[in-house]
């Protein structure tokens, strides 16, 4: 027996044909659009809007003064700063492998070592 012979289109291309897509009217692009704008724009635009109202009532910095307990509690410190800072910080402390521990257990480690020393750096 023989192999029944193949179309040249299937030997050089397996699978079936790629579809056509056919191009959305111009006019119903258009629609997307407006709608983007409608559902999307006006509402950030009404909230900026109402912010920039409410700050027109408050006085002095935009931004919370930190509070105590940030410049206190190490875990909150500690949550605030980068792994770069973390490591700088396990660097001074001199804690051994702190290169490569992840975020977590760095931190887990610097808090049980500020605990143990009843220093805040």
């Amino acid at each position: 027996m023989t192999e029944p012979e193949l179309p040249e289109r299937a030997v050089n291309q397996p699978g079936p044909p790629p579809r056509q897509l056919h191009p959305l009217p111009k006019g119903l692009v258009e629609l997307y659009g407006l709608l983007a704008v409608l559902f999307v724009l006006v509402p950030e635009w009404m909230a900026g809007g109402a912010l920039l109202g409410f700050t027109g009532n408050r006085q002095g910095s935009n931004l919370p003064a930190a509070s105590a307990a940030w410049q206190k509690l190490p875990e909150l410190r500690l949550a605030g700063m980068g792994v770069v800072e973390l490591r700088q910080l396990a660097c001074q402390l001199r804690i051994p492998g702190y290169a490569r521990l992840s975020r977590d257990r760095l931190t887990a480690v610097l808090i049980r070592r500020l605990k143990r020393r009843k220093a805040l750096w």
